[in-house]
């Protein structure tokens, strides 16, 4: 049988950053830069090593920059779109929207990863992928990781089955927080007609309460670059990073 081919991805980066602000009043806050280059480069060079050639790029607060800043996506090996959430809608539609606007472009089953968090060594493995499509019944498989100080009490439980807890903790006794790194099924966000602004988080909970949402714990460096005081520390400066914690 022949290998599938790898999965395509989708980099969330819409949102207007407001808590990063001044910085981002001027540049959208995946391209603000973090050891010398702009976060989403991370992601796009992690996503090529992978051997993912097409990525999706969702745009909406000063969209024109990214096709300057990234272009066609050649440079890094790929192939890039862009989905315009700002000249279509008039601004971005949140996570699930921006999800189902992308859909046309992005297959039966793809990645999505936020372009504003910073994984450097999170791996796009194509075994995960082969494993999540391998179980048709999981809308989507998501990474967790231990809360950070500015979110303590976590998003979701992590079952002893692979499997989410919507509503409580699991056999640990520990909730954690989403990474904003995922494998997503298209089926989870076809519902939704193209424009509509819905947020993903509840989606994940109807679809964990359901029992289709695989969970793994993610244990490398991993940061929600949220505010300019955490992006200088992450560059090496004073301020406090507030970053998950084991």
């Amino acid at each position: 049988m022949a290998e599938a081919p790898p999965l395509r991805a989708l980099i969330l980066a819409a949102g207007r950053g407001e808590r990063m602000r001044p910085l981002t009043d001027r540049t959208p806050k995946p391209l603000l830069p973090v050891k010398g280059k702009p976060l989403i480069v991370w992601h796009l060079e992690a996503l090529a090593r992978a051997g993912v050639r097409e990525v999706v790029v969702n745009t909406a607060w000063l969209e024109e920059q990214f096709p300057a800043a990234l272009g066609d996506g050649s440079r890094f090996g790929l192939a890039i779109r862009y989905s315009h959430e700002g000249r279509d809608h008039g601004g971005a539609l949140e996570t699930a929207g921006g999800i189902a606007k992308a859909l046309p472009w992005l297959g039966e089953a793809f990645w999505v990863v936020s372009g504003d968090v910073y994984a450097p060594g999170f791996r796009f493995e194509p075994a995960a992928a082969a494993r999540f499509l391998a179980r048709p019944e999981r809308l989507a498989q998501l990474w967790l990781v231990p809360n950070p100080p500015y979110h303590p009490d976590g998003d979701f439980g992590l079952g002893a089955d692979g499997l989410g807890r919507a509503d409580g903790p699991g056999p640990d006794g520990r909730r954690y927080t989403y990474a904003n790194l995922a494998l997503v099924r298209a089926e989870l966000c076809a519902h939704l007609p193209a424009g509509t602004r819905a947020a993903l988080g509840p989606l994940l909970y109807e679809g964990m309460r359901a029992g289709r949402i695989g969970v793994e714990r993610y244990d490398g460096e991993w940061h929600n670059v949220g505010t300019p005081a955490q992006l200088r520390a992450l560059d090496g400066g004073p301020a406090e990073l507030g970053r998950a914690q084991a």
